[in-house]
């Protein structure tokens, strides 16, 4: 099993930056996607960002260019770095591990089985 903790969620103006940090309890092994979903009050779950075990990533259309997705192999760490923010960012955000050697990686929350707990981040106009 594969325990993920993220933190790093804040109060922020909009046109400012925050880093949010998803601890991975375990080596994700050779094949795996982790992601970025945020989910706002009253909308469904959506997929920010992913990468996959080979480096490569893909954002959503609504962050490309804004936001940075990145894995440290080494502290087994997954990072987000969000530029600026706007107010509609605003939501939960939730870091997903799909470990069970995905064919590809996706934006679908029902392929990812762990998840953590999530942290808020909010945007003010």
């Amino acid at each position: 099993e594969v325990q993920l903790m993220e933190s790093g969620g804040d109060l922020v103006q909009a046109g400012g930056s925050l880093r949010l940090s998803c601890a991975v309890s375990k080596s994700s092994g050779d094949d795996y996607c982790l992601g970025w979903f945020r989910q706002a009050p009253g909308k469904e779950r959506e997929g920010v960002a992913h990468i996959d075990s080979n480096g490569l990533t893909k954002y959503a259309d609504s962050v490309k260019g804004r936001f940075t997705i990145s894995k440290d192999n080494v502290e087994n760490t997954l990072s987000l770095q969000m530029n600026s923010l706007k107010p509609e960012d605003t939501a939960m955000y939730y870091c997903a591990a799909d470990s069970e050697k995905p064919i590809y990686c996706s934006f679908r929350p029902s392929q990812y089985h762990y998840w953590g707990q999530g942290t808020q981040v909010t945007v003010s106009s």
